[in-house]
């Protein structure tokens, strides 16, 4: 009820900043899609940025190969940032940007195209999402070592706090968490766990600031931390989750940095509800999902996101299409201007279901929080969420294999009509012009053959310096927004730090992971379970077994297990889908190769020869499988290893052929949900090339009789 007692409010509450996550191929074509979307009414910009941009690499960088351009915007310098906020007025927009690794160098761009327009800094209102630690654990975009990048990320905050206070630094992001599998309670103490790193860091660089500067920032500092969070389907726990968040939030505020300033203490949070759930078979029902999932995020006043931006419908099957992002645009429109969900105060203020699942929910948060704590932070501990995460994920994936856990269209309701969605030559997706890529190496390289390169040298020169002194007070921010005046580029920056910092491979998850017995029974959407849901599970379980006779079967043919390699290669840092392979192939009793993401053609050609692979699974989610593939079969039949070679990736129908050209035995999608049945079509594979004759490994070579072991070998 409102303070006077009435069922509504006084007026209607303001609508949420709605915006569009949006950016393709190059900064002028972006910009003119930012420019059209702004005028059908978005209030606020969400930027995609390209891998090779999220990753710190120039377009004619050897691991940009086919990446260009494809999921996001290619920014590689000021020029391209300038023309890629063209005709926007900076000092009125709200900005959010999706880049974490080099988000320091993002910002610089930002703040010195801010300043060609006549904007000073502390007027910029924006956000960059900044979350290293995610990024370790669940979407792959990292550029540098744990320690290295905290730094960064906390001088991002400690700068913008002091000379852009308007910018949130950083999204502390669960949204990432539950794409990569995490449950509620999971991805609520993963995500605070990662924010006490986070604040913990940035408290440390302010420390040093006279006469107690820096104890008195922190209450700043804590009020420009936001939160981009995920919203599923059982829209009402997830609610629960955000109410959790918030008063978990507040906690934090209190007793550990001593923030007492009300507003300071809130829980601010932009939101994309789920795309984990969307799916690839009748993806007409995706539009009804993205509507249920932003009730959650939406219903409660008291939880309301700040921000809300609606994946589209078609995103399991390729890059949405402007009118794709237009229709989630207006889904958002109509659910703030035409519903009454802005007209009450809280309408789960006093409910005892609700009062409830928050409760049990910071139960089991804090628990797992100190569990987190245990392990060092959440720093160290990045292993333990991560295998955590790859377990809750496989332990979801089982439940929609054995039917426990129902997804309309996909393993109940699967008779359908043909849609006319996906009816036109592209499949209802964005496609990419392959000229694109030579296009943006031609234009880099013309930036810096026309630029002051002694300029250049110098600024990177002062950023090395500074980086190179792990106890310097001096803030990164300002040689690195130095460097973006001076015209250095994106790739340029990150390799000047990874000279300092060093290069770093994350942890996969994989061999942590439990080894599988039959699956769990799982709720439907109501908590209810379907009837045979046991004997789905049985059945599912006697599978994996026969699975498992059959590659023993194969073992004491070769004299040794058959060994399966899972690579990705480019930029692509989805790993969520071949950590589940690796898992699966593990369990079905396979030798399994997993070094994790950003691999070269030649990196995993040399990988398959040195361990004598009997098949090679590959992954790509990023749109480059076009480009990359030929390029891996190419690098394996130049070293001489004919492995069969299975693709699984958000790849559209029309391509399936092309990489069947080039010599891939089988393409797995979204719609292949069955794991069991892709590991029993792997399996058969080896034993097809085996066959009946002499026994060899996957490069043609005799095998010793005796059982080798991989690194991620059970």
């Amino acid at each position: 009820m409102s303070s006077d007692g009435a069922p509504r409010l006084p007026a209607r509450d303001r609508p949420w900043v709605m915006r569009t996550y949006a950016g393709h191929t190059t900064a002028k074509a972006s910009n003119e899609l930012y420019r059209r979307n702004l005028a059908k009414g978005q209030t606020g910009l969400s930027v995609a940025f390209d891998l090779p941009t999220q990753t710190g690499y120039d377009p004619d960088h050897e691991l940009s190969r086919g990446e260009v351009g494809k999921v996001g915007v290619s920014i590689s310098h000021r020029g391209d940032m300038a023309a890629l906020m063209a005709d926007i007025p900076l000092g009125e927009m709200n900005t959010s940007m999706t880049i974490n690794a080099t988000a320091a160098w993002l910002l610089a761009l930002y703040i010195v195209t801010a300043e060609s327009q006549g904007v000073n800094q502390d007027q910029l209102q924006g956000t960059t999402q900044n979350d290293i630690i995610k990024e370790f654990l669940a979407r792959g975009t990292y550029a540098f070592p744990p320690g290295p990048s905290m730094r960064l990320t906390a001088d991002t905050i400690a700068y913008t706090v002091e000379h852009v206070p308007k910018w949130n630094p950083i999204n502390i992001c669960s949204y990432h968490l539950q794409e990569a599998g995490a449950t509620p309670v999971q991805e609520i103490a993963y995500s605070m766990s990662n924010a006490i790193a986070v604040l913990d860091a940035v408290r440390d660089r302010l420390a040093s600031l006279p006469d107690g500067g820096g104890e008195s920032a922190m209450g700043q500092v804590f009020g420009r931390v936001s939160f981009f969070v995920n919203a599923g389907l059982r829209f009402i726990e997830e609610h629960a989750k955000l109410r959790a968040m918030g008063i978990l939030w507040e906690e934090l505020g209190r007793e550990r940095y001593g923030v007492t300033d009300e507003r300071l203490l809130r829980f601010r949070y932009g939101v994309q509800v789920n795309s984990l759930g969307l799916t690839e078979v009748q993806p007409e029902n995706n539009v009804q999902r993205i509507v249920l999932e932003a009730l959650a995020v939406t219903l409660g006043r008291n939880a309301r996101a700040r921000a809300i931006q609606l994946p589209a419908w078609n995103e399991a099957l390729g890059l949405p299409r402007p009118w794709d992002q237009q229709w989630s645009l207006r889904i958002q429109q109509v659910l703030a201007y035409e519903t009454d969900v802005l007209d009450y105060p809280d309408i789960f203020e006093g409910s005892k279901v609700m009062d409830g699942l928050v409760a049990q929910l910071l139960d089991g948060a804090r628990a797992e929080m100190a569990v987190v704590s245990e392990h060092g932070g959440a720093v160290a501990a990045v292993p333990y969420m991560k295998s955590g995460l790859v377990e809750s994920n496989r332990e979801r994936l089982r439940r929609i294999e054995s039917g426990t856990q129902i997804v309309v269209g996909q393993n109940h309701f699967a008779e359908t009509e043909a849609s006319p969605l996906t009816a036109d030559a592209d499949g209802g997706i964005l496609v990419v012009d392959p000229e694109l890529e030579a296009q943006q190496i031609e234009a880099v390289q013309a930036w810096r053959a026309d630029r002051d390169e002694a300029a250049v040298k110098q600024a990177l020169g002062q950023l090395a310096r500074v980086a190179a002194d792990e106890n310097s007070q001096e803030n990164l921010m300002v040689p690195t927004i130095a460097a973006a005046r001076a015209g250095a580029t994106t790739g340029e920056w990150a390799a000047t730090l990874r000279d300092v910092f060093g290069s770093y491979r994350g942890p996969t998850g994989v061999s942590d992971a439990a080894a599988t017995g039959p699956a769990a029974a799982g709720p439907t959407a109501n908590g209810e379970v379907i009837p045979g849901d046991g004997a789905s599970a049985d059945a599912l379980a006697a599978e994996l077994e026969q699975l498992r006779e059959q590659v023993a079967s194969l073992t004491e043919r070769l004299g040794r297990r058959p060994k399966m390699l899972v690579g990705k290669p480019g930029l692509d840092g989805h790993s969520n889908g071949a950590e589940q392979i690796a898992v699966a192939a593990r369990d079905c009793g396979l030798d399994v190769v997993y070094e994790g993401i950003r691999l070269t053609p030649s990196q995993i050609a040399a990988t398959a020869l040195q361990e004598g692979v009997h098949v090679i699974g590959l992954s790509i989610l990023s749109g480059s499988h076009r480009e990359l593939i030929p390029l891996v079969m190419d690098a394996l039949r130049d070293v001489g290893v004919s492995a069969p070679v299975v693709v699984g990736g958000i790849i559209p129908e029309r391509d399936v052929e092309l990489l069947k050209r080039a010599g891939v035995a089988a393409v797995y999608t979204p719609k292949d949900f069955d794991i069991t049945r892709v590991m029993r079509e792997v399996v058969g594979l080896v034993a097809d090339t085996i066959g009946d004759g002499p026994v060899a490994n996957g490069n043609g070579h005799a095998h010793p009789s005796a059982v080798t072991t991989s690194p991620l070998s059970a």
